[in-house]
């Protein structure tokens, strides 16, 4: 209630998380300096997620091999569902000149940053931006690639989408979905038995973060409290989050 409270009072460019995110910005020049996407150019905001550890690079560094891995399989399609600003559509583009990028994105704010991040990154004639997705689309936008990527971060909605028997084209392509158990309790268990026939599996979690990981100290890095720190390489995670790499057999 505290808190609600200094929020509702405190403009937002002067609340701690807002400073870090700043600074985290200034000192990256707004240009990630590490991890899979190495010199991509990032806006001042995210859409559904933590900024300041997709600013350094750590973003969900679990899944750096499996991004590395993507891009050393030349795939001509990538689709990202639930792409948000773009973090994994727009780095892909950069990562991977020949592919055609899908992104699907219900939000406004998201299509309006993901054309934002397109641009910057000067991929904007590779990356079609499209609304929300539901089976036919991505039974249409998959139907005639035989080797495609699908990255899926859909807040449970992977439980409507990724059905092999609605989406044949699924059974071709390799998946990388973040399991929202949380929301659809089973979901990772339901996901392995309706895909273990045609893919092999592999589950990801995620793994602890370390306030060490912001880098940079400040006047104001040593008076904040240390727990505002380590909210800002967190991830802003409700629980432990696990992925699930889905490769065709």
């Amino acid at each position: 209630m505290i808190a609600d409270l200094i929020r509702s009072v405190v403009p937002a460019r002067f609340r701690p998380i807002r400073y870090l995110e700043n600074l985290a910005s200034a000192r990256t020049n707004g240009c990630i300096p590490r991890g899979p996407f190495t010199g991509m150019r990032y806006i001042t905001g995210s859409v559904g997620s933590a900024l300041i550890p997709k600013l350094l690079g750590i973003y969900e560094r679990e899944l750096n091999e499996y991004v590395e891995r993507a891009c050393s399989l030349n795939f001509p399609l990538i689709v990202d569902i639930g792409a948000a600003e773009g973090y994994y559509a727009i780095g892909l583009a950069r990562r991977n000149s020949n592919a055609r990028i899908v992104a699907f994105e219900m939000e406004t704010k998201g299509q309006i940053a993901l054309k934002e991040m397109a641009e910057r990154n000067n991929v904007a004639e590779r990356v079609e931006i499209r609304g929300k997705c539901e089976l036919e689309d991505l039974q249409a936008t998959l139907a005639d690639v035989d080797h495609a990527f699908v990255v899926c971060d859909t807040e449970g909605y992977e439980d409507v989408l990724l059905k092999p028997d609605a989406v044949p084209a699924l059974k071709r392509a390799t998946i990388l979905v973040e399991l929202h158990d949380f929301i659809i309790p089973g979901i990772t268990e339901e996901l392995k038995k309706r895909f273990g026939q045609s893919h092999r599996i592999e589950h990801v979690w995620q793994q602890p973060r370390s306030r060490a990981e912001f880098p940079y100290c400040t006047l104001g890095t040593m008076l904040l409290p240390k727990s505002y720190l380590d909210w800002a390489v967190s991830e802003w995670r409700p629980v432990r989050m696990a992925w699930l790499w889905m490769e065709p057999k």
